[in-house]
C-alpha cells in the first residue's frame, strides 16, 4: 500500500503502471471487492456527477437564495463566443459551479473530496471529455487517479475546511483534478505529481469563511477557481514545468498552515468574508437574531 505520493509514483515506475491501476489494486486489497465491483461503484459516482452537472446547467437556486443560476449565465456567455479565458476553461468553470450550486440547493452530488469542493473534479472532467476523447472507462480512470492523490492528502494532512481551511477542500480537489488531467492527457506519473504540487501550492493559505456558515458564499465561486487552477497546472506539468518543492512536502506544508490558521478562518463562519458587514447582514436575514 502506498502512503505518500513518492511511494505511489515509485510503484508506478517500478511496475510500469498507470496511477489508476495502482489505485485499483489498492482498492481491491483494502476493500476485498472485485475489479467489477469497484468499477460499478465508480460508475455510480460518475453518473451522480454527470446528473449534478446537468441539473446545475439547467438552473437551480438554493433555499436561501444566496446562490444559483450562475452556471446558466456562464453557459450563455460561452455560447455567445465571447470567452476571454477560452471555451474549455469557461466550460470547466461553469460545470464546477453547476455542481456546487446543486449541492447548495440540497441536490445530490458526489463529494470529491468534500461536498464543499464537489464541483472541481467533475467540472474539469466533463470539460476535457471531448477535448481528449475520453470514453466511460477513461473517465472512471480519471476518478481513480484523483482518488489516489486524495487518499494521500486525507491520510497525511486534511481534506476538511474545519481542520485546515479551504486549501484543504478546494485546494485538494483542484490538485487531484490537475493530477488526473495529466494522466488522461497521456502524461507520466511524475508529471501528474508535478501538476498536483503546482496546483496545491497555488492555493496554500486559502481560508474557509462561509457566509452564515453555509456552503454557498464564497464556496461556489471557489470551485470555479479550483477548476481553472487545475487545468492551468496540468498544462504547466505537461509542458515540463516542475515544482521546486516535492509534492509530499507541499502536502505537509498545507497541513501545517491549516494547523496555524485561526479558528475564525476554518469554517466557523466568523472571519473573512463571513465577518464582513454584508456577510453578517446576510446571516441575520437568514437566521435572525
Amino acid at each position: 500500500m502506498f502512503k505518500s505520493v513518492r511511494e505511489l509514483i515509485a510503484k508506478c515506475n517500478d511496475e510500469d503502471k498507470k496511477i489508476y491501476e495502482v489505485m485499483l489494486e489498492q482498492e481491491m486489497e483494502v476493500t476485498g471487492l472485485s475489479l467489477d465491483d469497484i468499477y460499478s461503484q465508480m460508475s455510480h459516482n460518475l453518473k451522480t456527477m454527470e446528473k449534478a452537472v446537468a441539473d446545475g446547467i439547467e438552473g437551480v437556486t438554493s433555499k436561501t437564495g444566496l446562490t444559483g443560476g450562475d452556471a446558466v449565465l456562464l453557459q450563455k456567455y460561452l455560447d455567445e463566443g465571447k470567452s476571454l479565458s477560452g471555451d474549455l476553461m469557461l466550460d470547466a468553470i461553469s460545470k464546477a459551479m453547476a455542481t456546487n450550486e446543486v449541492n447548495a440547493a440540497m441536490g445530490k452530488i458526489c463529494a470529491t473530496p468534500t461536498a464543499g469542493s464537489a464541483g472541481v473534479v467533475p467540472g474539469v472532467l466533463f470539460s476535457i471529455k471531448h477535448k481528449l476523447d475520453l470514453n466511460d472507462k477513461d473517465m472512471l480512470h480519471f476518478l481513480l487517479t484523483s482518488g489516489a492523490f486524495g487518499f494521500v492528502v486525507a491520510n497525511n494532512a486534511s481534506i476538511s475546511g474545519a481542520a485546515g481551511g479551504c486549501q484543504a477542500e478546494v485546494g485538494s480537489a483542484a490538485a487531484m483534478a490537475a493530477a488526473a488531467t495529466v494522466e488522461a492527457a497521456g502524461g507520466t506519473p511524475e508529471q501528474s505529481a508535478q501538476a498536483f504540487a503546482i496546483c496545491l501550492k497555488n492555493m496554500l493559505g486559502l481560508v474557509c469563511d462561509p457566509v452564515a456558515g453555509l456552503v454557498e458564499v464564497p464556496c461556489v465561486k471557489r470551485n470555479a477557481a479550483g477548476a481553472s487552477n487545475a487545468i492551468v497546472s496540468a498544462d504547466m506539468a505537461l509542458a515540463g514545468v516542475t515544482s521546486r518543492i516535492p509534492t509530499d512536502e507541499v502536502i505537509d506544508a498545507m497541513y501545517k498552515i491549516g494547523q496555524t490558521m485561526p479558528s475564525a478562518l476554518r469554517e466557523t463562519g466568523r472571519g473573512g468574508l463571513a465577518g464582513t458587514k454584508t456577510g453578517q447582514r446576510l446571516k441575520q436575514e437568514i437566521f435572525g437574531d
